[in-house]
């Protein structure tokens, strides 16, 4: 029997997962400092939960949600998304019931499930980062959630960010903008693809989202919402420009940014970066007021963003290098053969004074033991000799300079070597 991981998913190995360990470090330190606390929801939900949230005619739900039954017969789905399942559990624990109530919350490396056609950086199985903001209706929560991201990226090492932002409106404003566009896009139905034929009749916003390129041509000249946005809509839109300019944030207005999910309201962005090329996005989110209630919560403003681990991680090993194991601080070899209780006692001391130590396992030679230390990259190297043992003593060598040095025992397992 040849088994193999699951098409469209993938094991994370050394020295990768050394990166994604990066990455979630920087993610849950920039939270630290945003003041943001970590929700982790389960990875499936009733399938009712992204039907009614993610909208029915979404291809998230219609063609890619993995389903299944459960023993009490009851539909449920692996998470494609996470928005609606932070609010569920803003909904079920009472966590925003009061009026005025704030929460800030963000997760790190969840996995997400869509039945997709894998191709590079996009998996069947795959993860994400982000944030959701409830109970702020201020642009400053959307200005928030943009430079949270941000700040992450910038800790990895992107620079030349922008931002591509928009406003999709309430309903109000969307509700003439809806029938401009349906009746624009029915004038130039045999030009569209044959996706955006069909989703003109379902969620026509999608096909203004299009990639087809002959869509794209036509989404570019389509009625744009921005000329439909009442005051408060308007309002908002400009004050989120104001604070970005303020900011330093750089923005380019795009009329044609949607977003894929239906949920969305008022502002939608993508942050991207010529660091990547072409697939320049980095992160998508947006605003999603009607959410909270649309799942039976009270009325309440909501924002936030999801990001891509795997994409990013390519993308990473793609300005870096491939990625390596980070290096040990301390090999400790041994040549004596009544040496196991010193090696444990200076291993456990070493490491209690916090520096990272390592050690044969497996009975090889001195030389062996040393080639090893060189392929960890030790920076120290800690050797018990028979004759060292017996004066109570061990040599440590600096494996950058070459120095050698002998100490007594006692003083080697309180070394801080990091």
């Amino acid at each position: 029997m040849n088994l193999k991981a699951p098409r469209g998913t993938k094991d994370i190995l050394p020295p990768e997962s050394y990166l994604w360990l990066e990455i979630e470090q920087v993610v849950d330190d920039v939270a630290r400092l945003f003041g943001f606390d970590e929700i982790r929801t389960p990875i499936f939900e009733s399938s009712a939960l992204f039907k009614r949230g993610v909208g029915e005619t979404s291809d998230i739900v219609s063609k890619e949600m993995y389903l299944f039954s459960d023993k009490g017969g009851e539909e449920m789905a692996l998470r494609p998304e996470l928005t609606a399942s932070v609010v569920r559990s803003a909904i079920e624990h009472n966590l925003i019931s009061q009026q005025g109530a704030l929460q800030r919350f963000y997760y790190n490396s969840a996995p997400m499930f869509r039945y997709e056609r894998p191709q590079m950086g996009r998996q069947r199985q795959f993860h994400q980062f982000g944030v959701e903001v409830l109970g702020a209706a201020s642009p400053l929560a959307d200005l928030q959630t943009i430079a949270f991201g941000i700040a992450v990226y910038n800790r990895l090492g992107f620079k030349n960010f922008l931002l591509k932002l928009n406003t999709l409106g309430s309903e109000g404003s969307r509700t003439k903008w809806r029938s401009e566009l349906v009746a624009y896009l029915r004038d130039n139905l045999d030009a569209l693809s044959d996706d955006s034929k069909r989703r003109l009749e379902d969620n026509p916003l999608r096909v203004l989202d299009s990639k087809n390129p002959a869509d794209q041509v036509i989404a570019a000249k389509a009625p744009s919402i921005l000329d439909h946005l009442d005051t408060g809509d308007s309002d908002h839109f400009e004050e989120l420009k104001v604070l970005l300019d303020a900011a330093g944030i750089k923005y380019e207005v795009t009329p044609t940014l949607v977003r894929g999910l239906d949920y969305y309201s008022r502002t939608v962005y993508e942050l991207t970066s010529s660091d990547l090329g072409s697939q320049d996005a980095l992160c998508g989110g947006g605003r999603y007021d009607g959410l909270i209630k649309q799942l039976g919560g009270p009325e309440t403003p909501a924002v936030g963003f999801a990001a891509g681990v795997e994409r990013l991680v390519i993308v990473l090993q793609k300005m870096r290098g491939a990625a390596e194991r980070p290096a040990i601080d301390c090999y400790i070899a041994v040549q004596a053969e009544n040496a196991r209780k010193t090696l444990i006692d200076l291993a456990s001391g070493i490491r209690n004074a916090g520096s990272s130590v390592m050690y044969d396992l497996q009975g090889r030679s001195m030389k062996a033991q040393m080639r090893d230390a060189d392929r960890l990259k030790s920076r120290f190297v800690l050797i018990i000799g028979s004759d060292e043992l017996a004066r109570g003593e061990v040599t440590l060598k600096n494996m950058q300079t070459g120095e050698q040095r002998v100490l007594p025992v006692a003083e080697a397992s309180n070394l801080k070597l990091s």
